[in-house]
């Protein structure tokens, strides 16, 4: 299991990329830290993901 967010996810196996597209994200506004630390948004679709995994997704929003 993946903790994503403080929630465990069944997402072990599967390229970063792959999680946010299914989840939704938009990779253009999150930024991603895996295990303490930020994952370059080119490294997205190399880095896979693996049981004890621990990711933050932070979604950014604009508006006035």
């Amino acid at each position: 299991m993946v903790k994503i967010n403080g929630t465990a996810c069944d997402a072990a196996k599967k390229t970063l990329h792959d999680y946010l597209v299914a989840a939704g994200y938009d990779e253009a506004r999150v930024a991603v830290e895996r295990n303490g630390e930020i994952v370059a948004k080119a490294c997205y679709g190399d880095t896979v993901l693996a049981d004890g995994d621990e990711l933050e997704i932070v979604s950014f929003v604009g508006g006035g």
